[in-house]
This record gives structure tokens, sequence and C-alpha cells, in this order.
């Protein structure tokens, strides 16, 4: 698992060469979001399921681009490069954060701290490249967190939604032999 990691890290590196295109810039924001859902299939134990986890990585990416796009489009900050006047906040940053966070909810500060790490580095290369100025991050990075923070908090209504709190199935048998002595009935119930 490892040299599969990284040899895709040093595949996004060799591809990013051009750097007019922010390839590892949009690349680097979505490895945490991938991250956060995979680590555990690779054996490391969670906190949550693995449907919670998906769960919880939807709700969060859901909430964080309707915060987001909604912010950029009211506020209207004009970029470092002059594009457009959608530098705040950071979406990558944003994005990157999410994954971080819900990479450290799930499987403690020993990754969380590289999942972080990460998503400092997707910053900090948003502001290299002049598409955001170091407020625009830092909003991105507060956006991405409260998001994380809300689908955990809505995690329990998805449960129940849902209905994952129920087992999966339940069966009810109930034999009964007739008063006659010949004859048998059962009832089932399923319950899925």
């Amino acid at each position: 698992m490892k040299r599969i990691l990284l040899s895709l890290l040093l595949a996004v590196t060799v591809f990013a060469a051009d750097a007019r295109h922010y390839f590892l810039d949009d690349v680097g924001q979505v490895v945490p979001l991938i991250a956060a859902p995979a680590i555990g299939v690779a054996g490391v134990d969670a906190r949550h399921t693995f449907r919670e986890r998906l769960a919880v990585t939807v709700t969060a990416v859901a909430i964080d681009e309707i915060l987001v796009q909604t912010m950029k489009h009211t506020i209207r900050s004009r970029r470092p490069d002059g594009t457009d006047n959608h530098s705040f906040p950071s979406g990558h940053m944003a994005r990157a954060t999410v994954g971080a966070e819900i990479i450290r909810s799930e499987y403690g500060w020993g990754w969380g701290a590289g999942a972080y790490l990460w998503a400092a580095g997707v910053g900090a290369l948003r502001i290299h490249h002049h598409r955001h100025r170091f407020g625009d991050v830092v909003g991105g990075a507060v956006t991405g967190f409260v998001s994380a923070r809300l689908a955990y908090l809505l995690l329990p209504l998805e449960r129940r939604l849902f209905g994952w709190d129920k087992s999966r199935i339940t069966v009810t048998a109930l034999p009964a032999v007739g008063s006659d002595g010949k004859s048998v009935a059962a009832a089932v119930n399923l319950i899925f």
C-alpha cells in the first residue's frame, strides 16, 4: 500500500511540472477527501463504519460547497492574480481541510497531523500561485473544519433516516401445533 501511495505521489509530482495549470493544487485538494474513507479499507481501525465515513464525507463536502460558493459570490473578493472576484474563501483549502478533519476524527492525530500538513501544503500552493491571500486560505480552513464538524453532528440523524441504528435483519419464528395434533403452522417475521 505504501508503495502505491508513493508511486501516485511521484506521478502527481512529475505531471505537475507545469505549475501554471495548478495541477498539484487541484489534485492535492481531493487527496484527503479520498483518503478519509479509504484508510480504513486499508486495515486501519476507524471510529465509524465505512458507510458512516462515506456519509460524513459526502455530507461535509455538500455543506462545504454550499458555504464556500455562497461566500465567494456574496463577498466577491478580488484574486491576487486579478482573474476574478471569487478569492474568499479558498475552496481548495476548504476541501483539503474537510478531508483532514475527517481523517483526524476517524484515525487520530497520528494520521490527522499528516492530513493537516497536506492541507497546509495545498494552502501554501494557492498562495504561491497568486490565487489566494493568506486570509483566503485561513477562511477556507475554517470553513472546511466547520463543515466536517457539522457533518459529524448530522451523522446520528442520517443513521435514523437510513435505518442504520437498527440491526440488519431480525427473524422471528413462531411454530404452532394444531389442537388435533395433526396440523403444524409457523409464522415468520423478517425485519430489514
